[in-house]
């Protein structure tokens, strides 16, 4: 039996009540965690120590099947998907520059191991620099309003740390290689910088790299020396020509990268002393560091950037 409501029901002339509404939970944002780089530095070291063993060029097929697996590791595949490109366009990339590598030309340069070492710590600068557009021609560095001459500092005793162009010229190449060969410890023996440019913050970081350094190296030892600044992907195309492990993208096409000589260190006694510098920097999450023979190559790290633009305009009292 149904029973009968006691509602009234609607009264002539009242309106009844809307009915409440809830109102929605925001919903949060999370962010994915960042890579860990500590975690893609060391399954790198390891595939290296994997790669070295199939360096003959009967491995080639075991080193694509080792690639296939390993970079679809979760350590390395995290950093690879950050840089935008993904794990297969990082394959594909790398597969293609270890099938360039000709170990029988006099300029050769890095052996596969080295090559496949620099390639994927290299990624770590893509991955922090993603969004940064590339600099594509040589004009583009020269009239970029990011980018600041380093002469005009030098003149001005504003730099701590050293470097020089390339000369013009086979007399002036000729010339510099004499003086190498006559005064050694006056100069490492490398070509020059391309391009004197390169950012404000990265001016900052080099003169806090050279003070750091002048402190904890041996006495008499020459002051910090860079040896690549910011470049185009114009110029790096030229150094693949005279094949140079240059890979594409670069961070020195960002602007953010740099290298700093190593290896002429050692007749002062103060190469390890630089090595330990940069790789405390590293670790602090600082820098990324990436050793390519005689020289190092050092690019900025996003958290860095504030500290270092303030550090820059106090020294120049801006």
């Amino acid at each position: 039996m149904r029973v009968p409501s006691r509602s009234p029901g609607p009264q002539p002339g009242v309106t009844p009540p809307a009915p409440a509404r809830r109102t929605p939970t925001p919903t949060r944002c999370v962010r994915p965690a960042a890579p860990d780089l500590d975690a893609y530095r060391q399954a790198v070291a390891e595939l290296l120590v994997e790669v070295g063993a199939l360096a003959g060029t009967a491995g080639t097929a075991a080193r694509q099947v080792l690639l296939d697996e390993r970079l679809r590791e979760p350590a390395i595949a995290d950093v690879l998907d950050a840089t935008g490109q993904g794990v297969l366009g990082a394959r594909e990339t790398l597969l293609l520059e270890l099938a360039r590598h000709q170990p029988d030309r006099p300029d050769a340069g890095p052996d596969l191991t080295a090559l496949v070492r620099i390639y994927l710590l290299s990624r770590i600068d893509l991955m922090w620099w993603r969004d940064t557009t590339v600099l594509a021609t040589d004009e583009q560095v020269d009239t970029h309003p990011d980018l600041i001459d380093l002469e005009w500092l030098r003149r001005r005793g504003l730099l701590g740390f050293r470097y020089r162009e390339q000369p013009a010229g086979v007399l002036g190449r000729g010339v510099r290689a004499l003086r190498g060969r006559l005064r050694p410890e006056a100069a490492p023996p490398t070509v020059g910088v391309a391009f004197r440019r390169t950012r404000r913050e990265v001016v900052a970081l080099l003169n806090d790299l050279s003070r750091e350094f002048a402190r904890s190296a041996p006495a008499q030892t020459p002051p910090l020396w860079v040896t690549s600044l910011a470049h185009s992907t114009e110029h790096q195309y030229r150094l693949r020509r005279l094949g140079r492990p240059a890979m594409l993208p670069s961070g020195h096409c960002l602007g953010w990268a740099v290298d700093v000589e190593l290896a002429w260190y050692d007749r002062f006694g103060a190469r390890d002393v630089l090595a330990e510098i940069l790789l405390a920097r590293q670790a602090a999450g600082e820098l990324n560091v990436i050793d390519e023979g005689p020289a190092w190559h050092v690019c900025l790290a996003p958290s860095a950037r504030a500290r270092l633009r303030s550090a820059y305009e106090a020294e120049m009292g801006i």
